[in-house]
């Protein structure tokens, strides 16, 4: 049997929808990084698996493109999410998923296509046990770090994935990659971080740029959106309700109470994609 991906992408931010109902393939860390190798294989910032059936729902399992396991992706849930309409797994305009993780996902469509969702992304916390951050257990708020030689103030939380926001009064894209070379990995975060440089614009807009773990420089990111609106909030920097702006586009984030977190944003479908039996039978082998 040929093996299918469907390509959506959310602001930029590109995922393989690999669907275990219908495809007989086992992914694998490998075979992952393969298929996302945009030199040897097809590329893209990651694979969502699923959806995965269970008897309390469906879950999906969210790939980075180094293999490793993301926790959380909010611009990956709504892709997944637009998938299940697109490929009629659901009908209603409210549904609930998970990730393999653990967590529990509330979606809400907002129009007929799917292509427009909000989302519930759960509870931010700043608690160092939880993100994980070294240290003794506390709120990690506005703490001195040094990622190669340079000392900034950095603010970190988890919302299912964990992350690091530094507020600077000007960001860009090689600094964030400058940084993030050296904070994805530095002794304070025991399962590596994502990075957000931060800049607030007024009380309703803020502008970021992104450095995943496990991938790198990316154009958007859901939950990265979600943690520097709740990390600017957190620092009286914001209102509740922010426009995330970032090189992919636009996210609208509201931060509710106990800092719940709701994203709304778009989808897009690009298109289907079967692999030749050469490179399917690669990926069995690797």
């Amino acid at each position: 049997m040929k093996v299918v991906l469907e390509k959506y992408h959310g602001l930029g931010n590109d995922y393989f929808v690999f669907d275990p109902n219908k495809n007989e393939l086992e992914l694998t860390r490998e075979n992952v990084k393969l298929v996302c190798n945009k030199n040897f294989g097809m590329g893209s910032d990651g694979i969502l698996e699923g959806p995965i059936l269970k008897d309390d729902g469906l879950y999906v399992r969210i790939w980075n493109p180094d293999g490793s396991n993301a926790g959380q992706s909010g611009n990956g849930v709504r892709i997944f999410a637009k998938y299940l309409k697109d490929a009629g797994y659901v009908q209603k305009k409210h549904i609930t998923m998970h990730t393999i993780s653990g967590k529990k996902i509330e979606v809400s469509y907002l129009n007929e296509d799917g292509s427009r969702l909000k989302v519930s992304m759960g509870k931010l916390s700043f608690w160092s046990d939880e993100i994980p951050v070294t240290g003794e257990k506390r709120e990690v708020i506005n703490e001195d770090m040094v990622f190669g030689r340079t000392l900034y103030p950095t603010t970190c939380v988890t919302i299912g994935n964990p992350h690091c926001v530094i507020p600077m009064r000007e960001i860009s894209k090689p600094l964030v990659c400058k940084i993030g070379n050296y904070s994805e990995r530095a002794r304070y975060f025991p399962d590596r971080i994502n990075t957000q440089l931060l800049k607030v614009i007024d009380k309703e807009n803020i502008q970021i740029e992104i450095f995943e773990r496990g991938a790198g420089y990316t154009m958007a990111s859901g939950t990265g959106a979600c943690a520097a609106a709740g990390v600017a909030y957190k620092l009286g920097m914001t209102n509740n309700k922010v426009i995330v702006h970032m090189p992919g586009g636009e996210l609208q984030v509201e931060i509710g109470e106990d800092f719940e977190v709701f994203m709304t944003g778009d989808v897009f479908y690009v298109g289907k994609i079967t692999l030749s039996n050469e490179f399917t039978e690669k990926l069995r082998a690797v």
